[in-house]
């Protein structure tokens, strides 16, 4: 214990951790500030993710190489989103699941655009399920809160619970220096403050809420070590530049896109199109 103290308290360490903790705080509230005005401007927000965590994805894995194919789907990205933009959202989804489908049956025998598609839907997804799930009331703004309320918690906390306690990794081909403990602290983490964020919005508790917080937890700690494969597959340190010293869009929300896409998920198998987050908050 003592000796994971001083590794948490030593220079590096520390520099580490300030370094995430002012870049999550900075976009922390530029997402929040933002998700609560919602509408044209919350959507048109989200577009411009999509499209950044494209060009970032393309990137890292080298996508351009597809050549005409990878032309095809960015093109076929900015429709949809344009389309989402509108207000069309199954349109949107249509238009990314013609476009995938396509590539898929065009490059059936070479697999040369595996990556393609994988960037497509990893974009698609960025910018769409946040998007959705905000609507235009108050159940959107809840869930897109719970989300966050998990997983940030769940990543800060996993670092210092890592720190302190290290112990085996989680996962040490991948992600050196991710340990089980950390992973494991964050996840009480995480249930911890969805949890109460729940019961303070929707005034009651519920058993379920415990295990959907542990489960958007666990996937987006998985949505990390995701990044952090692929990051490794090709050589590649950070997803991009855009914030400086400290990595790409990518590297600050590779775990809150797949909890969000969880989320999403879950409300439109539950609620449907027309308003995917009362699934989680009837309110």
């Amino acid at each position: 214990m003592g000796l994971g103290l001083a590794r948490m308290a030593s220079a590096q360490s520390w520099t580490d951790l300030r370094s995430r903790l002012i870049s999550s705080l900075v976009l922390g509230c530029l997402v929040l500030a933002v998700a609560v005005i919602g509408g044209p401007i919350f959507r048109a927000f989200c577009c411009a993710t999509g499209v950044i965590v494209f060009e970032e994805w393309a990137r890292m894995t080298r996508a351009k190489r597809a050549g005409p194919i990878f032309k095809f789907a960015r093109r076929s990205l900015f429709f949809a989103l344009f389309a989402f933009l509108l207000g069309e959202d199954v349109l949107a989804i249509g238009i990314v699941a013609a476009a995938g489908m396509f590539v898929a049956f065009i490059d059936r025998g070479e697999r040369k655009a595996d990556w393609v598609l994988g960037g497509l839907a990893y974009a698609a997804v960025a910018a769409l399920a946040p998007g959705m799930l905000r609507g235009d009331d108050a159940a959107g703004l809840a869930v897109l809160g719970l989300v966050i309320c998990v997983v940030w918690p769940t990543d800060i906390f996993a670092y210092f619970t890592g720190r302190t306690i290290g112990g085996p990794k989680i996962m040490p081909a991948v992600s050196p220096k991710k340990t089980i403990s950390g992973s494991l602290g964050g996840l009480v983490a995480g249930i911890f403050c969805g949890t109460a964020l729940y019961v303070e919005v929707a005034g009651q508790f519920h058993v379920w809420i415990l295990l959907f917080t542990a489960l958007l937890s666990i996937l987006g700690q998985a949505g990390d070590l995701f990044e952090s494969w692929i990051k490794r597959r090709f050589g590649v340190k950070d997803s991009g530049r855009i914030i400086p010293g400290h990595g790409g869009l990518m590297d600050r929300i590779d775990a809150l896109i797949v909890a969000m896409a969880a989320a999403w998920l879950f409300g439109l198998a539950v609620q449907g199109f027309d308003n995917p987050a009362l699934a989680i908050f009837d309110i």
